[in-house]
Order: C-alpha cells, then sequence, then structure tokens
C-alpha cells in the first residue's frame, strides 16, 4: 500500500509548486504516490496576478491515515522562493518558482524515514481579466531523485486556475494534471498520471480570513491491470491572518471518501508567507521580446 501526496500554494495570488510521493511496496504491482500532493492549493488565489517581488514561503503539514492495524503518519515541510517577475508573456505575468521538500513518513506505525522529496522547477503565466477575475497556466518539471521511500521518477506538471478576489472573496478552482515520464521504476513500482481539484471559498475580514476549502484527487488509467487506482475527496476550514510583513493561514482537511489509500486522512497544515522586496506595481510591465527584432519595453 502507499501513500502518495501532491502538494503547492499562494496567498494574495502568490503561487508555489511543489509535489511529494511516499511509496511502500505490497503484493502485486506496486504503487507510487504521484508528484503532486492532492490539497496543495487549497486557501490560495492561484489564478490571481502575483505583484512583482522575491517571496520566501513555507508550507508545513502533519497528516494521520486511520490504516489498521496502526494509523499512518507524514510530515512535509515545502521551503520554497518565488520570484513574480517584472515581465509579460503574451499578456501575461511570468512567475518563476524553485522548491526543495523535506519529507518524514511513518508508514502503518513503522519507524520513521525522512529524507528530501523531488524538487520542482516551474513557471506560471498569470492573466488578469479585469473585474477582480484572473486565470493562470503553469508548467513545470519533477526532478527525478533516488531517495528510496519518495517517488523518484521524473513528470511534468500542468496547472489551470481560476480566481474571484473581489470585495475580500477568494473563490478559486485550480486544476492540477500530472504526467510521468516513465510510468513504471526497474523495481516494478507504478507512477500513474493523475488529476487533482482544489476548492477555495474564504472570505476576508480586516487582517482575518477565513472559510471552507475542499480538494479532490484521482489516479488516472495506467496500462497496468493489476494497478488499484487511488483517489479521495476531503473537505475543511481554513482561518489566516496578516501580520504584514508575514502572512499565516492555518486548515485542517478530512478525508470523506478514499479509494486504495487505506483510510481515511485527517492533515493540519501551517502556511507562512515572507515577502523578501516587493517592487512598486505602479508602471506598467515589460514584454518578453518573441524575436530578435522586439526590445523590452
Amino acid at each position: 500500500m502507499i501513500h502518495g501526496f501532491r502538494y503547492a500554494t499562494s496567498t494574495l495570488g502568490l503561487t508555489l509548486f511543489v509535489g511529494i510521493g511516499l511509496t511502500t511496496v505490497a503484493s502485486g504491482p506496486a504503487q507510487a504516490g504521484s508528484a503532486a500532493q492532492p490539497g496543495q492549493t487549497v486557501g490560495l488565489p492561484v489564478g490571481a496576478q502575483l505583484p512583482v517581488g522575491l517571496y520566501f514561503v513555507n508550507t508545513s503539514s502533519f497528516g494521520v491515515r486511520d490504516t489498521r492495524p496502526l494509523d499512518s503518519e507524514s510530515n512535509i515541510n515545502l521551503p520554497t522562493f518565488l520570484w513574480a517577475t517584472p515581465w509579460n508573456l503574451l499578456g501575461a505575468r511570468l512567475n518563476l518558482a524553485a522548491i526543495q521538500p523535506v519529507v518524514a513518513s511513518s508508514p502503518r506505525g513503522t519507524p520513521y524515514q525522512s529524507g528530501i522529496g523531488q524538487p520542482l522547477l516551474a513557471a506560471q503565466l498569470a492573466w488578469n481579466l479585469g473585474n477582480d477575475v484572473g486565470v493562470s497556466y503553469l508548467f513545470g518539471g519533477y526532478l527525478p531523485i533516488e531517495t528510496d521511500f519518495l517517488t523518484q521518477n521524473a513528470s511534468l506538471s500542468h496547472r489551470f486556475a481560476a480566481t474571484y478576489s473581489g470585495n475580500g472573496f477568494n473563490l478559486t478552482a485550480n486544476l492540477l494534471y500530472g504526467i510521468f515520464v516513465d510510468p513504471v521504476t526497474a523495481q516494478g513500482v507504478v507512477y500513474p498520471d493523475y488529476l487533482n481539484l482544489d476548492l477555495t471559498a474564504t472570505k476576508k475580514f480586516g487582517k482575518w480570513e477565513v472559510g471552507p476549502v475542499a480538494f479532490a484527487s484521482t489516479d488516472l488509467p495506467t496500462r497496468f491491470p493489476g494497478y488499484r487506482r487511488q483517489g479521495q475527496i476531503a473537505v475543511g476550514g481554513l482561518v489566516g491572518y496578516n501580520f504584514g510583513s508575514v502572512n499565516v493561514q492555518a486548515y485542517v482537511t478530512r478525508d470523506v471518501a478514499e479509494r486504495n489509500y487505506g483510510g481515511r486522512e485527517t492533515r493540519g497544515w501551517l502556511r507562512l508567507i515572507v515577502p523578501i522586496y516587493k517592487e512598486s506595481t505602479n508602471s506598467a510591465a515589460p514584454s518578453i521580446p518573441l524575436s530578435g527584432r522586439q526590445s523590452l519595453r
């Protein structure tokens, strides 16, 4: 049985990108967690444009899954650097991100294992459509690693988001589509392509933010007939507070349905966003030249 995780984040338009999968081998075709943790972007307006600047963000979560005879536990920490560039491409703001996860897990009560997860390098285009509506597209790659208990094979990540951020609301839907370059390892561990859907409906009251969040995930069909596809639906609530120099979000999610995970999970999340610097957004952003005869404006 396996425990897979799918993850990335954002706030006030700040979008982060990360993924992790934890694997253990069972009889028959072995299953493996996908590259991106389910629920990674809940609470975050990932479709909105991010103010130009450099940000450091750390998202930490601890989860307990009701496996039998003993519970399974995992902790995921996501130190991230995000650069919201001053450049426009195809009418969208260009963002760049690099993340190096650190993970610890105890499947079914076994001794904890820890290690680094797959680093993710990603770029995002975020369009402002006006009337407080934004959409974005992210493309990134998870690099291969050799940490035995984590996902190892390289994969590609496509993410499509839409956000309404007017009147203090954050109404966001984010669809994540992951594709493994090689769907199976030499040891017979299967890596399925996957779909995640993260949903947010929060409201700001001064410096406070509250509201429900939810997510769903599913493995896509594979060519391996013995593979047991995984999926889950989880719901929860979020509370956030903006201290000015640091923005904090905390939320708890609980599975209301699961398939082939071995039990339902309860997970607590804590996110800290620290702007290293911000640039003025009063002037128009320059455009990236598409040919040698064009120049930055």
